[in-house]
């Protein structure tokens, strides 16, 4: 067996694997209507909404666009900090659409402060509450009410696509007005599905444009239990059978994940590794390579020993590695992996 130990995709979920073990169903049946209205529930719970979850065939970075395509209008100004690849990506995203984007540049494994958003003039503001590519996790309830104190009608989007199910979220009691993920991250399941969470306060201001990424389109259909095109329909009975086994007992799986993701830090703290991010978020350990020991080097002794493992990205690329426990481990899978950590590392550092 393969430790896929990658910040996603993920080891898949023994729910999931049930589920897309079914036969296919037709997406536009009453059965696959009844389950999507299912899912969609399920996401509402999870991302801790009042509002709307839509499900849309893509990965999360269609989630993305798609949030910023119909939130804001070309011309309209937004902030965003920039401290990764993915908070990166929001910009050139925004950017694509029309935006007036003034980027906040910030070195990656750092995090934005509240003070550093709290600045008048802006339509928006897009955040990366777990910015996969160094690990780090930002103050979204903080950063989006500093925000807010200095644009009141302004909204705040956030890109939860590997905190969901792995760190608390919420939407309206965070301040945060539109969301994204995506299935392949903290939901166990395979890539496919990107998911966008809209707060009523978004849904008021919705400003429709694109053809496939038009949210109001879907929105109106989603209501109904269908989509407004062909569904990954066999993903989402995959995502609901997972919320269904999780959801109930969410606290402890949260507990679980930050555990997990502690003791892969606490390791690499024993062979002298240096962590990239500030502030750790539970869905990724990142950690500088060794002076004169390469990735390569590094994902080899992971590869020997069955694992897969994950690089550095952006200006990172060959100067870090990062582990994730991300997908469906139990505490004792990640004593093995830790073992494993060790043991592959171990052999290639220069005594401390």
């Amino acid at each position: 067996m393969e430790w896929l130990l990658t910040p996603g995709p993920v080891r898949l979920h023994p729910k999931a694997l049930e589920a897309l073990a079914r036969p296919q169903l037709h997406h536009r049946t009453e059965p696959a209507r009844e389950l999507f209205l299912r899912a969609r529930s399920l996401l509402q719970a999870a991302f801790a909404t009042q509002g709307e979850v839509l499900i849309l065939t893509g990965s999360g970075t269609l989630a993305m666009e798609a949030l910023v395509l119909n939130l804001f209008a070309p011309g309209e100004r937004v902030l965003v900090p920039v401290y990764g690849k993915f908070s990166e990506r929001f910009a050139e995203i925004a950017e694509s659409a029309g935006l007036r984007v003034d980027r906040l540049e910030l070195p990656y494994g750092q995090v934005p402060t509240p003070e550093r958003v709290a600045r008048p003039g802006y339509r928006g503001l897009l955040l990366v509450h777990s910015e996969t590519s160094t690990g780090a996790l930002v103050d979204l309830p903080a950063l989006a009410q500093a925000f807010k104190g200095e644009n009141p009608e302004g909204l705040v989007g956030a890109d939860m696509v590997t905190s969901l199910l792995v760190s608390p979220v919420a939407l309206e009691a965070w301040g945060v007005d539109g969301a994204v993920s995506g299935s392949q991250k903290g939901l166990m399941c395979p890539p496919g599905l990107g998911l966008v969470a809209l707060a009523p306060r978004a849904l008021e201001g919705l400003r429709p444009r694109g053809y496939y990424l038009d949210l109001a389109r879907e929105l109106r259909a989603q209501r109904e239990g269908e989509s407004a095109w062909t569904p990954a329909i066999n993903l989402v009975g995959a995502v609901a059978a997972v919320l269904e086994e999780v959801l109930p007992r969410l606290e402890d799986h949260l507990a679980l994940k930050a555990w997990q993701n502690a003791l892969l830090y606490r390791v690499g703290e024993e062979l002298g590794l240096r962590a990239v991010p500030v502030v750790q978020s539970p869905a990724v350990a990142a950690f500088y390579l060794p002076e004169g020991v390469p990735y390569r080097a590094v994902k080899e002794a992971f590869a020997q020993r069955g694992a897969v493992i994950a690089g550095g990205q952006g200006p990172l690329r060959g100067r870090i590695f990062r582990l994730s426990l991300m997908g469906s481990y139990d505490r004792y899978e990640a004593l093995g992996v830790a073992a494993l950590f060790r043991e592959a590392l171990g052999g290639m550092l220069p005594p401390s």
